[in-house]
């Protein structure tokens, strides 16, 4: 990481990444972000370096058309050739992009940095914000998923919305929770909790 930092010219992100890591002044960000923001920038230089000047949200769109799981080898082959028609050595770069593990390991062995002990509201908060998150993702991707088969008439199906409903029933006493009430008011309020 250390090479990359120094060969795409970041000068800051070493402390940017710490910063954002221990979330210094800001809101604390995953591995998994900090390696998707970090690859962004990677392709922002890349495209820099090429002449290119990036629309507001091209980056995004590109590193998403070039990454992303759900998008199909056609979209990605578009996105490709249009960094390659600007000079863009797009084999190189995503050789470079890196992984969570990766940031974890620069910012762990190589930056001797480490994070706070939290304590368990923290947790719990976190927690409850990844369940929120795969939530919407599972909609999003059900959406996506709806609109592809109705638009190529493999389903037949009007204007629709999608809601993802999480919720939990304590076995012992048969209460039914929301993920969200429940981590709220700390768990089941039974006898045997």
């Amino acid at each position: 990481m250390g090479r990359l930092i120094a060969e795409y010219d970041m000068e800051g992100m070493a402390e940017e990444l710490e910063r954002r890591w221990l979330g210094e002044g800001i809101e604390r960000r995953s591995l998994r972000d900090l390696a998707d923001e970090f690859n962004r920038e990677l392709l922002r230089r890349a495209m820099s370096d090429a002449g290119v000047s990036p629309l507001e949200g091209e980056v995004n769109n590109l590193y998403r058309l070039l990454t992303d799981s759900d998008v199909s080898s056609g979209e990605r082959t578009r996105a490709r050739r249009s960094l390659e028609s600007d000079d863009v050595d797009v084999d190189s770069l995503t050789r470079d992009f890196v992984s969570h593990q990766a940031i974890h390991t620069y910012l762990t062995k190589y930056r001797d940095v480490s994070q706070p002990s939290t304590d368990p509201e923290d947790k719990v908060e976190k927690d409850s914000e990844t369940i929120r998150k795969m939530r919407n993702r599972l909609a999003a991707i059900t959406t996506k998923t709806l609109e592809n088969l109705s638009r190529t008439e493999r389903i037949s199906l009007g204007d629709f919305t999608v809601f993802v409903d999480v919720r939990v029933t304590c076995t012992d006493c048969n209460a039914t929770y929301s993920v969200s009430d429940l981590l709220t008011r700390g768990g089941c309020e039974c006898e045997n909790a």
